[in-house]
């Protein structure tokens, strides 16, 4: 492989190759990259939901033992 890139200009192991590869492969990097983008909002938003769930239920219980107090 080297052989084969060693009488080349530098723009074409620089600029044209990496141009053909994402012109090739754009689609699935672009998805790729959009699933895992996707999977951490969802990771955020459920993180989010269990906090504010755990938060919820310790302000509840905390609240109701102190009105049995009364």
């Amino acid at each position: 492989m080297q052989e084969m890139f060693t009488g080349m200009p530098w723009w074409v192991k620089w600029v044209a190759i990496p141009v053909i590869a994402l012109v090739v492969f754009g689609g699935l990097i672009a998805s790729v990259v959009g699933f895992v983008i996707g999977l951490l909002f969802k990771l955020l938003v459920f993180v989010a939901l269990v906090g504010g769930l755990v938060f919820a239920v310790r302000k509840f219980m905390s609240s109701s033992s102190s009105r049995s107090d009364w």
